[in-house]
């Protein structure tokens, strides 16, 4: 029993020294880096020593090297290179002994002792061993395969070519890193890394650096401008989505209660004895349908705030474009996304108001569209119009403008030796069809349900912000028709513009 005990209070006071011990090496720790704040250089050092001891029995690597690394920042700073290698010596050995415990690679440490070791020889001025350094950098970098380290050695690389005077290979290293943030979005990082170089330049003394990337950063800060208002569209797109389905769901409500109510009349007419009982059910859903009105109302009414809304965020964005170099195909791309947002919205908010009408003749009018197409067709690209001499009352500008853009798309997606057919067909007394075929590539199927609805995908705006066809629909529907993709048509693609007068 007694030895059982012993045993006990042993392995509790080792616990507790255990405790105790690593108490004292994060209390040092911390008290060499408010030694070093206060820089009381001497004082800091000593303790990061102390730390680096403390930690190194204990077998926590990652705190060793880092009091370790700091401790040679230190002596090195004072001129002690031997002291400061040697110490970075040891500190690899600690690594090395960890690794071969554990079973597992430490690239993390192992660079940050070399990336030390590679300051010493820049500011020794040794670009031979410093080289040797950085293709150890490069080696530890991309065998641990992480983004942080990845980009922590393009600062390195930089540094070490601005301080040895090659500012070619230092200004591609610096870029790519720049490039890598631009492309996750990442702004803060692309300020902080152009604000980094200057400092690099400025402890280089290379004046032509530091003015060059001054130039760069203040062109950067221009465009994160247009940049950041883009992404604030995006959200404000989204939310109008949001607004739009949300009224659509109000909308499918309301005609299923409004069918409700007309079976309930028949009903009603058709079993007399139950007149009574189905007038109260009658009145009970006109209440309850004057109540979805209302609702449907005041959706309406935000979603006319929200255009206005959207319709402002665009006007705003102009100014601050028209700063910007208009020969950019990003700019001249963003400018009219804000002009097509802009026709959309005002579009959406005048449906109810229909257009002027005057007679036309259709087959001049269908060969003058066609004309106006086939300067920038493919070659041997055959062109047809199939309409006959009849008058219609329409929107001339309007049809035009629809027929157009879908000639147009036709033109761009039916390869050379192609056909494309502009054909018109009287479907009633007062009803008529324009229909434009190709023997294009096509639609994909996956991509024909959301043709005609606005921001369903994220694209690349000098590639075409998406929004034509969503137009040419407001437009079909202002004039009391419709624009519809035919599905069944498979020789290419065919779009259908059905007009009522």
């Amino acid at each position: 029993m007694r030895k059982i005990i012993t045993v006990l209070f042993l392995a509790a006071f080792c616990i507790c020294s255990q405790a105790y011990s690593q108490n004292r090496a994060d209390e040092q720790m911390k008290q060499a880096q408010e030694n070093l704040a206060k820089k009381e250089y001497i004082k800091a050092r000593y303790l990061f020593l102390q730390a680096y001891n403390a930690f190194s029995s204990q077998g926590n690597y990652d705190k060793a090297v880092e009091c370790g690394v700091n401790a040679s920042a230190l002596y090195h700073r004072e001129n002690y290179y031997k002291e400061a290698f040697e110490l970075l010596r040891g500190a690899e050995l600690l690594v090395t002994d960890g690794e071969q415990k554990s079973g597992k690679t430490m690239p993390a440490l192992r660079f940050r002792i070399n990336k030390e070791r590679l300051q010493m020889y820049i500011n020794l001025k040794n670009p031979a061993r410093a080289k040797e350094q950085l293709a150890k950098l490069e080696e530890t970098a991309k065998a641990s395969r992480n983004d942080s380290l990845n980009n922590d050695l393009l600062y390195t690389q930089a540094n070490y070519y601005y301080t040895f005077g090659m500012n070619s290979q230092g200004d591609a290293y610096i870029n790519r890193l720049i490039g890598q943030y631009k492309e996750q979005k990442n702004y803060a990082k692309v300020d902080e890394s152009y604000k980094t170089l200057i400092d690099i330049a400025r402890k280089a003394n290379n004046a032509g650096l530091v003015a060059r990337t001054y130039d760069k950063y203040i062109l950067w800060t221009d465009s994160v401008k247009a940049l950041t208002a883009q992404d604030e569209l995006n959200v404000l797109k989204r939310k109008y989505e949001e607004s739009q389905a949300t009224i659509q769901d109000k909308d499918d409500s309301l005609s299923a209660k409004q069918y409700i109510i007309i079976g309930l009349c028949v009903l009603a007419a058709i079993l007399a004895a139950a007149l009574v009982v189905a007038g109260i059910v009658l009145l009970r859903f006109v209440l309850l349908t004057r109540k979805q009105k209302k609702a449907i109302q005041i959706a309406n009414e935000h979603n006319e705030l929200k255009t206005k809304f959207i319709q402002n965020i665009s006007g705003q964005m102009e100014p601050t474009l028209n700063t910007l170099d208009a020969t950019q195909p990003g700019v001249r791309a963003l400018k009219g996304f804000a002009e097509h947002i802009q026709e959309l919205s005002e579009l959406e908010s005048t449906l109810s108001e229909a257009y002027e009408m005057r007679e036309i003749n259709i087959n001049t009018f269908c060969e003058s569209v066609m004309d106006k197409i086939k300067a920038g067709l493919k070659p041997d690209i055959t062109t047809t119009v199939n309409a006959p001499k009849l008058s219609v009352k329409t929107n001339p500008e309007q049809l035009e403008r629809i027929l157009l853009h879908l000639l147009n798309n036709a033109a761009e997606f039916t390869p050379e030796g192609g056909k494309i057919w502009l054909d018109f067909k009287k479907r009633g007394a007062h009803t008529h069809q324009f229909i434009i075929s190709d023997t294009g590539s096509g639609i994909p199927a996956e991509e024909q349900e959301n043709l005609f609805k606005p921001f369903t995908e994220v694209k690349d705006l000098t590639q075409g912000d998406g929004l034509g066809l969503p137009i040419c629909s407001l437009i079909a529907t202002k004039m009391n028709g419709s624009l519809t993709l035919d599905s069944s048509y498979t020789k290419g693609c065919r779009f259908v513009l059905e007009l009522h007068t």
